[in-house]
């Protein structure tokens, strides 16, 4: 809040003691002296508490989080306590209060204003054992102009202070703090210059006799003002609470205070200016009369909320004059007749422009158009349209609204604040619509939703919404809001069974004899088609060529040495184009060619193919688009990944990607797409793709991510593209020979709108070793890794494919993520591409689809495969040039080894750091130089990785060993260094504890080299707010490595350790940062709120599957 604020503090600022500032000068104030007061506060003081309030979810005009505020104490015998409505909040908190002798209770709301700013919060008196404390009177007829007053309170939450002050008005308007938030209407507030600041809302303002004459609320930074709220309706609510409590045997019952509403705010006018607005001079005189002589001016109609009593009945700049007969110009007064007729009618008279206008309107219950409930669903918060926020907005009240958009929505574009009118073609008018909506989807269904905002009401957007096909969240729940317990109790909104995964096959608008003849073409004219492989590796299928059946595995055989036949290129896509050659004379078109290419020879005509210049191919529908384009564009897809919050593991920093891949097999029953880990980080992703070949959009799954490149595999189920299927082909791989420095290539790449692109260029670097930073947030980052750089790209956001001129792949032009900082200033995000030879993608891909021995088992459209496992020396490594190495000691003779080794490079691998946790730790150490490996020399860290490839196929003691020569400090030796196997799924289980996600240290974490010593301990990825976590500073980048002095050196012994605390129990919690500062801290659990959960892999069903660990849940 900019201007005027809620004085509200944010927890991670509080630091609580107590002091009492005396007046400057010790001089009476007034005609009191400094005695009173310091009798007075003497009494009020103690009475005065410190309240740590958490919001546990988003609710109404509030967000979840938490922060400190002040209340104090106004019924001892009963145990209730005073504050402001925004702290009590309207939705579900959880809040302790601290006294002035530091013991700590917990506090439950027991009552919130629907619109004006005070609340109470009961406790137990016994509780409260080492304290003598009193309550504070309530005095608001004692609250006057030039009145000396004294604010007690957590004033900017660093100690509890006293303010002293004098109230200049009690006719200041309510302080607008937010236009789409919680604002104070139709009363009045008092003013005072005392300065108050964060974190003592709710303090009491106390005049010399100890009363409490009213409330602190909000403040004025800009002119040291401070906000104070009436009592008199504050009087009025504690005399019910306490006629409730008298009454309830045990506990608390729901209090049931009477509030009416015509659902409109009103303003008070000075009497010019309702002489402007046209009231006649004898209803003037008339009022004066009936009126104090103190009073200045009328009540104006200021807004109507559309729906409600009063909409097309009155209108802004009405004055009102009676009710019921009375003449009316107070806020009290008229808050008087609405409480004390709901349900009935009563007469209003108002001028309108000079002319009287009579109207009989029905008294509303204003808790009837203030929500109780809520429907949390994928991380969202949903519920009806509160009086607040329509007032805000402008709409009806009790409309769906949207608190927090959640993973479902926001993955959809729909915002915060948004009102939802259509789902899956059905109108939501209440949120029982919308919960029958989505009861009837299918997992993973994608249906069209129509949405409203307050900033563009009058235009819908429509927006299509995923049903999540994983189990990223709990079920739908509907929480109720219980004022007897002062908790929010849930319970399922939906009762049927499991949703089944919606598995789309052929679209449902395609004709019957489109689809027959789409699907018999792909079983007799496509077959199946996997990755070419246009190098003498082994056939991945089972056919020959022109061969139409499938083979065994569902893939088709590649060719074996052999080049594309030009009528093969020519069929790229059979229901979009035929590829024209373009010569001279334009004439020209491939057709019959007579045999397959050989060695990279092409036609003339072919190889004529733009050989002059750089030139640049944007739009592949045109004429002048290049062969290599042509060939390409049906084996790309525009990928766009979103990650649910609930699991942003290791260390990903954002929730939504987008990148260009390239599909490398295409079969009838697996496709599989190959993209970059910038695009596709975590295999906790939900993925869809968008074909070039043909226009629609499919889910996928995350199967392989490369522990060391920068690449990630995703499969996809052909089956559901329908007539689609038959235009998608599989890219032709070229991974030798090698390419090298001046070689042409042609960059291909999709737009947003998937349109090729393509250029072609020139490589400068073949081998460019890549050194990427580690992040603030450690995450991962390309290293040990060779990438191929060009003359001309097209910018730092397009990523594609390198391709010969006949569109074979040769490398993947990859994006990659780094961090810069400039100066000063903090990280800031970036990214670069450049390219990534194919040779390690097409080894990943032909062990997935032949399936390899000792395999991690994962289920892909419904078939069990073996997945690849990576044999890696899991050390980080950096290049030296041979120049530098000598001057370190390293010998001619080696010297003259590496040289002979790699004459262009003429370079060195030393080691960087060994990841933390590794076989290699320990053995290698910072700057050793790697000179060979079982004989070998080595010079790139293609060596190594082939080197690492040997190791694991050596038998006996030496399988997965290396015998590695190093030269460290002057001295060569040889060194026997175990490599780690390490599997393409990342991290594939998390737990959520106390609101903070938990997982093993990944890669990226472990490549700092450092891990405690206290036995490694779990680790700290993120934090949720309004969690236990958010509440007691447990945050990320930390290891917990003991749980109430038990040590969790891994997750299933977290969890072990964790599953003996109990609801409200307080834990003790050794962390240990990741810059090795050690710190001991407690929380206290709220299973609740916050259930202990696991998110797991469940990899015979390629599902992610939530489970509850423990909860509060009776």
């Amino acid at each position: 809040m900019t201007t005027e604020s809620v004085a509200a503090l944010p927890l991670s600022k509080a630091v609580l003691s107590m002091e009492i500032d005396t007046p400057g000068n010790g001089a009476v104030l007034g005609n009191v002296a400094p005695e009173d007061w310091r009798n007075a506060l003497n009494k009020v003081v103690p009475a005065v508490v410190v309240l740590r309030t958490t919001a546990t979810r988003a609710f109404d005009t509030e967000a979840a989080g938490a922060s400190y505020a002040t209340g104090f104490v106004v019924d001892k015998q009963r145990g209730i306590l005073l504050t402001n409505r925004h702290v009590v909040r309207p939705g579900p908190i959880v809040a302790e209060a601290m006294f002035l002798n530091r013991e700590e209770i917990p506090v439950y709301p027991v009552y919130r204003d629907p619109v004006h700013d005070f609340g109470f919060l009961q406790f137990d008196p016994g509780a409260v054992q080492f304290m003598e404390y009193e309550e504070i009177p309530l005095a608001p007829e004692a609250a006057t102009v030039g009145l000396e007053i004294r604010v007690v309170g957590n004033d900017s939450g660093e100690k509890v202070s006293i303010l002293a002050g004098t109230l200049a008005r009690l006719d200041r308007d309510a302080p607008h703090y937010k236009k789409d938030g919680y604002n104070d209407f139709n009363t009045f507030y008092m003013q005072a210059a005392s300065g108050t600041k964060g974190g003592s809302s709710g303090s009491p303002v106390i005049d010399c006799k100890g009363r409490a004459v009213a409330l602190n609320a909000g403040s004025k930074s800009a002119s040291a003002s401070a906000f104070f709220l009436p009592l008199e309706r504050v009087v009025r609510a504690l005399k019910y609470l306490q006629a409730v409590k008298d009454a309830s045997e045990v506990g608390w019952q729901p209090p049931s205070i009477p509030r009416g509403t015509l659902q409109m705010t009103f303003v008070h006018k000075g009497f010019d200016e309702t002489r402007r607005l046209g009231l006649k001079r004898d209803t003037e005189q008339i009022v004066r009369e009936a009126s104090p002589a103190s009073e200045t001016g009328m009540l104006v109609v200021d807004s109507v909320v559309p729906g409600g009593p009063a909409h097309k009945h009155l209108e802004p700049g009405d004055v009102l004059v009676r009710v019921n007969g009375e003449v009316v110009t107070q806020f009290l007064k008229l808050e008087i007749f609405l409480d004390d007729n709901v349900g009935k009618d009563f007469e209003l008279e108002v001028e309108r422009g000079g002319s009287t206008v009579n109207v009989s309107l029905q008294v509303q219950d204003l808790h009837s158009v203030t929500p109780s409930h809520f429907l949390e669903v994928s991380g969202g918060v949903i519920h009806p349209l509160s009086y607040q926020q329509a007032r805000n907005f402008r709409f009806t009240c009790g409309l769906v609204y949207v608190a927090e958009p959640g993973y479902m929505l926001s993955r959809a574009g729909v915002p915060k604040h948004a009102i939802i009118k259509k789902m899956a073609g059905e109108e939501i008018l209440k949120l029982e619509d919308f919960i029958a909506v989505y009861s009837k989807l299918a997992r993973g269904a994608r249906v069209p939703l129509e949405f409203l905002t307050y900033g563009d009401r009058h235009r819908s957007k429509s927006v299509l919404v995923t049903k999540d096909r994983h189990e990223w969240y709990s079920p739908p729940l509907i929480y109720t809001r219980n004022d007897a317990t002062g908790l929010w109790h849930s319970k399922p909104a939906i009762t049927s069974s499991s949703s089944p995964l919606c598995s789309p096959k052929i679209p449902h608008d395609a004709p019957e004899s489109k689809v027959k003849t789409a699907e018999r073409t792909f079983a007799t004219v496509e077959g199946a088609d996997t990755v070419n492989v246009d190098s003498p590796r082994t056939s991945l299928g089972g056919r020959e060529s022109g061969d139409a059946s499938p083979s065994p595995n569902g893939g088709a055989a590649a060719l074996s040495g052999a080049q594309p036949t030009e009528a093969e290129i020519e069929g790229v896509e059979p229901k979009r184009r035929r590829v024209q050659e373009l010569v001279d004379d334009g004439t020209a078109i491939l057709e019959n060619a007579p045999e397959r290419f050989e060695g990279g020879t092409l036609p003339t005509r072919v190889a004529a193919e733009g050989s002059e210049g750089s030139e640049e191919r944007v739009g592949g529908h045109g004429a002048s688009a290049s062969l290599a384009e042509h060939v390409i564009e049906p084996t790309l897809v525009m990928i766009e990944v979103h990650i649910p919050p609930s699991a942003m593991l290791d260390g990903v920093h954002s929730q939504h990607f987008f990148g260009t891949g390239l599909i490398v097999h295409h079969s009838q029953d697996l496709g599989l797409v190959v993209v970059d880990k910038n695009t596709v980080a975590i295999s906790v992703s939900d993925v869809m793709l968008s074909f070039a070949a043909y226009p629609m959009e499919i889910p996928a799954e995350v199967v392989f991510l490369h522990p060391m490149h920068n690449f990630a595999i995703v499969a996809y189920d052909p089956s559901a593209l329908g007539a689609g299927a038959a235009a998608v082909k599989a890219a032709v791989l070229r991974p030798e020979p090698a390419l090298r420095r001046g070689d042409p290539v042609y960059l291909v790449g999709l737009s947003r709108s998937l349109q090729a692109t393509s250029r072609k260029s020139i490589i400068t670097n073949p081998g460019a070793s890549l050194n990427v930073g580690a992040a603030d947030c450690p995450r991962y980052r390309a290293m040990n890794m060779e990438v191929i750089e060009l003359d001309t790209d097209f910018g730092h956001t397009f990523s594609g494919v390198l391709a010969d001129e006949v569109g074979r792949v040769q490398a993947l032009w990859a994006s990659f993520s780094t961090q810069v900082k400039y100066g000063d200033s903090s990280p800031e995000d970036h990214q670069f591409v450049r390219g990534i030879p194919v040779y390690p993608i097409l080894e990943v891909v032909e062990k997935i689809i032949n399936g390899c021995e000792d395999g991690s088992p994962l289920c892909i459209n419904g078939v069990m495969r073996s997945m690849p496992l990576t044999r890696v020396l899991e050390v980080e490594l950096y290049p030296t040039l041979l120049s530098k190495a000598r001057s370190f000691g390293l010998s001619d003779k080696w010297v003259q080894v590496l040289v002979k080794k790699d004459p262009i490079r003429r370079q060195v691998l030393r080691v960087k750091g060994c990841l933390a946790g590794s076989k290699a730790e320990g053995i290698l150490e910072q700057g050793d130089m790697l000179l060979a490996i079982s004989g070998e020399p080595v010079t790139c860290f293609r060596d190594v990785e082939n080197a690492c490839q040997r190791a694991n196929e050596s038998q006996g003691e030496d399988e997965g060993a290396l015998t590695i020569t190093v030269f460290r400090q002057g001295v060569e030796m040889e060194l026997r260094v175990e490599t780690d196997v390490r599997d393409g799924f990342g991290t594939t289980r998390m737990v959520n504890w106390a609101g903070c996600v938990i997982q093993d240290p990944h890669p990226a974490v472990r490549a700092l080299g450092f891990l405690p010593e206290e036995g490694h301990g779990v680790y700290v990825a993120r934090w949720c707010h309004g969690s236990p976590v958010h509440r007691y500073g447990l945050y990320a980048l930390q290891w917990i490595v003991e749980v109430n002095g038990r040590p969790t050196p891994d997750l299933p012994t977290f969890i072990e350790v964790t599953q003996d605390s109990d609801h409200g129990a307080f834990v003790r919690v050794k962390t240990v940062h990741l810059n090795g500062k050690p710190r001991v801290l407690t929380l206290k659990q709220d299973l609740h709120y916050w259930p202990t959960w696991e998110l797991s892999l469940d990899r015979e069903t390629a599902t992610w599957r939530r489970r509850t660990l423990k909860s509060n849940t009776k």
